[in-house]
């Protein structure tokens, strides 16, 4: 009677580990569908386990149209001091690390996500990689634009970037956006936040209403003298760790979805565990 039980209680378990093989294979397949999407490779995210995004401290996600500096700041933030010609468009979201003020930082360069220049299914497929490779979520979306009224030929339209943004990440992104107007060389007299804010140049008030932020005016031009280039790396980054502690990291619905299903998997099977040990 014994030896038959405990046989009994073998086939059960093997029985259940199978079932357990095939639901992991199940989330494997959908998890190797959301990288291809994306464009991610299990190689590249074993490698971003061990030295990216996923071990540090502060995940920043660059968002702005062409010509606001996008890039440039990102390689100020990156401590890249050399002015770097680019050899072309940037085409998909890149991930680059450092440390800063102890914090070690993930910085993810995207493309002209928020303008015309990329095609639907494009901008669609690189905003999600831009979140991949914060993955659980960035704490800050640094949304780099001209500080109105700085440039002649280039005039960007706060509110539009601004809306644009919450079209590719929802609305709840909000709360994480911090608007980085560059070019405060080109401003003349008008130097400080406030006095942008009191000409109201560029609409900006309203502009800022959409995410309730303050925003942030910096000189980011590469030649500048490297104490003040660290400055305002102090600055931006002192601004979005207290946006982490405020507020933690944002979290995207899709990844919302994906644990409610992890969830709900979970619990069933809890229950069909619970019901093989109970008839052994």
């Amino acid at each position: 009677m014994l030896t038959f039980l405990s046989m009994s209680c073998v086939s059960g378990i093997q029985s259940l580990f199978k079932w357990l093989r095939r639901v992991w294979r199940f989330f494997e397949g959908l998890s190797s569908k959301f990288k291809s999407t994306t464009g991610s490779s299990n190689e590249s995210e074993r490698d971003r386990t061990r030295n990216g995004s996923k071990r540090s401290n502060l995940r920043l996600i660059l968002l702005g149209p062409a010509g606001g500096g996008r890039t440039s700041l990102a390689q100020t933030l990156l401590g890249n001091s050399e002015t770097r010609t680019p050899m072309g468009p940037l085409m998909e979201s890149t991930e680059s690390c450092t440390v800063i003020d102890g914090e070690e930082v993930a910085v993810i360069d995207t493309p002209d996500l928020l303008g015309l220049s990329l095609g639907s299914s494009m901008r669609a497929r690189e905003a999600l990689r831009s979140l991949q490779l914060t993955s659980p979520g960035p704490h800050a979306f640094l949304l780099v634009i001209r500080a109105p009224a700085s440039s002649v030929g280039i005039d960007h339209d706060a509110s539009r970037a601004i809306r644009a943004t919450l079209q590719l990440f929802g609305d709840e992104a909000a709360g994480h956006i911090i608007p980085v107007l560059t070019h405060a060389d080109h401003l003349g007299r008008r130097r400080t936040v406030d006095q942008l804010l009191d000409g109201d140049a560029g609409s900006l008030k309203k502009a800022l209403s959409l995410c309730d932020q303050r925003p942030e005016l910096v000189d980011n031009r590469p030649e500048r003298p490297l104490e003040e280039q660290n400055s305002m790396r102090s600055q931006l980054i002192g601004r979005a760790m207290e946006m982490k502690t405020q507020r933690g990291h944002f979290v995207h619905e899709l990844q919302r979805r994906e644990d409610h299903i992890r969830e709900e998997l979970m619990a069933e099977m809890s229950s069909a565990l619970a019901g093989k040990l109970g008839h052994m």
